[in-house]
């Protein structure tokens, strides 16, 4: 999950695997394979990043994991 900050500041967490694509005209909105959208503070770089950041951290661990097992 990646954390994002709606425009009254309120904070929560989307799962960026279920964004379908990501707009700025000029905020930045986080279109979901639902069909919901979400408008956030963070600029479009930003999200791509922490997404990035998201998908970094779960290869990690995956490999962390292996490594352990041995497989």
């Amino acid at each position: 999950m990646i954390i994002v900050t709606r425009l009254d500041r309120t904070r929560f967490a989307v799962n960026p695997d279920l964004i379908e694509r990501i707009q700025a005209s000029p905020d930045t909105t986080l279109h979901m394979v639902d069909d919901r959208v979400y408008v956030v503070v963070e600029d479009l770089d930003v999200v791509i990043d922490l997404i990035v950041a998201y998908r970094s951290r779960v290869l990690g661990a995956a490999h962390a994991l292996t490594s352990q097992t041995g497989a």
